[in-house]
């Protein structure tokens, strides 16, 4: 019996890891349907809100460019176990933005904010994660990101570390309406097409 190739491999690993992210979405799109059909339940937050949108937009951005494992030629065990803990912190933080319940909090901004150092510790091992996951893809790949790669995941992270020190509103507000816009700008630039 032959062993399978990386892409049969790849394609077990993508099955896996979208019932991991389908989880995730699925808690982001639960709580906001939440919500919605209970507006008074809780005060909204604006900036909780922003991070909803910028974990959904992470999530389809994380499913988008792991096509590019496909080019590895060897999938080991290791990879795959990494590549399904990288989901579980994805699943981790939405699951962080979107609790059980919030009885104990009058409010989405009680809460966010009492959750911040958890949500932006998990965001900023994130982040490492990603670095590490790129670099898995292989060096021409990691290259073709050019400087800016690894100047903005090293900027998320330091940005992440400050929201986890600082309970100041308006840092918070700016923190999250930068990394909305640039990595809206980033996807349309670096991964608009894929090839």
């Amino acid at each position: 019996m032959d062993a399978p190739t990386a892409a049969e491999t790849f394609t077990h690993i993508r099955i896996v890891m979208g019932m991991v992210v389908s989880l995730s979405l699925a808690r982001l799109l639960n709580g906001l349907a939440g919500i919605v059909q209970h507006p008074n339940a809780a005060r909204i937050y604006a900036v909780h809100l922003g991070w909803v949108a910028f974990m959904f937009l992470f999530l389809v951005h994380f499913w988008w460019w792991e096509y590019r494992l496909h080019g590895l030629p060897v999938i080991e065990f290791t990879t795959y176990l990494f590549l399904i803990l990288f989901c579980a912190l994805f699943f981790f933080l939405c699951a962080l933005i979107f609790p059980t319940s919030m009885q104990d909090y009058d409010g989405y901004e009680h809460y966010f904010m009492s959750r911040r150092k958890w949500f932006f510790g998990f965001l900023a091992g994130m982040l490492v994660t990603d670095f590490v996951d790129t670099a898995l893809k292989g060096r021409d790949y990691f290259l073709s990101l050019g400087p800016e790669y690894p100047a903005r995941t090293a900027l998320y992270i330091v940005l992440s570390l400050i929201a986890v020190m600082t309970a100041n509103r308006r840092y918070h507000a700016v923190f999250v309406i930068f990394a909305l816009a640039y990595q809206f700008y980033w996807i349309f630039r670096v991964y608009d097409i894929m090839t």
